[in-house]
């Protein structure tokens, strides 16, 4: 885990919205995600976590002042904001069709890495993520957890410092999950990247993210260190064993977690395509 590097924000949502029609996705978000951390935004399906992470990617429009990547407003400032960051999407991204070279080698011209510097820059995010040996195996040969870990060397090839990953271990088997996620924190090692990661797997969130913020119907709920939030939980219950993330998060938002927690036709169909494709 990082220690605290200061005040300096990576990310800084500040009453951030964003509505379909009549559905309001994203309710007056309020958000800081420092420099140098692992930042996890939890929750379930429809909670607002993938509307509010293509806000912060400058993929969704945001008015003026709401969002902020490293100092840049993301309305005015949108192409400042896409060079500093990774993005790894919940939908597939990776080509079957194409090499795990070809496909790196793809997104380091979509970021303009220089032309000199791009075959190191592959090379380099591919060996990051322990693909080195099957760089120049077609795609479509890669097991789900090869694609994911690809997908990861896609969004690292500019260098980035601020990497988002949204739900980056869906569908995904618990040995798969752990291998990204120890690719994820040797990157971070060696660069010193923030990283902001939605997910709802609460045992993820909990061992590998430095804070969380429980987010339900548009908002975040709750706020703090993993170990912080269970302990709080623990000390209002007065209970003797220690809550799990998920217990806090039902805490947080009691009632209407079940009428809520699915999301809608889309989010369910969507996660499910990608579920199959990746798995």
């Amino acid at each position: 885990m990082a220690a605290d590097r200061g005040s300096v924000e990576a990310v800084s949502c500040t009453g951030l919205a964003h509505a379909f029609g009549e559905t309001r996705a994203v309710d007056g978000l309020d958000l800081a995600v420092r420099e140098g951390e692992v930042f996890g935004l939890l929750g379930p399906n429809g909670a607002g976590k993938t509307t509010a992470i293509r806000c912060i990617t400058t993929l969704l429009p945001v008015p003026a002042g709401m969002v902020r990547v490293f100092g840049h407003d993301a309305a005015k400032e949108r192409m400042a904001v896409r060079r500093l960051l990774g993005y790894v999407p919940q939908q597939l991204s990776a080509d079957s069709a194409l090499t795990g070279r070809e496909n790196v080698a793809l997104f380091a011209r979509v970021f303009d890495v220089p032309r000199r510097e791009r075959a190191a820059r592959v090379t380099q995010a591919l060996a990051a993520v322990g693909l080195a040996d099957a760089a120049d195996r077609l795609a479509g040969t890669y097991s789900g957890g090869m694609v994911r870990r690809l997908e990861l060397a896609q969004a690292l090839v500019s260098a980035p410092r601020l990497l988002i990953l949204d739900e980056p271990t869906i569908g995904l088997d618990p040995i798969a999950r752990t291998g990204v996620w120890e690719h994820i924190n040797a990157v971070r090692a060696a660069t010193g990247m923030t990283v902001l990661v939605t997910t709802h797997y609460m045992d993820e969130a909990d061992q590998y993210c430095d804070r969380v913020g429980l987010m339900h119907r548009g908002r975040v709920r709750a706020l703090g260190t993993p170990a912080a939030l269970r302990r709080g939980l623990a000390e209002r219950r007065g209970a003797d064993r220690l809550p799990t993330l998920e217990d806090v998060f039902r805490d947080v938002a009691g009632s209407g977690l079940d009428d809520h927690s699915g999301g809608g036709f889309r989010d369910v169909r969507s996660t499910r395509r990608t579920a199959h494709r990746v798995g």
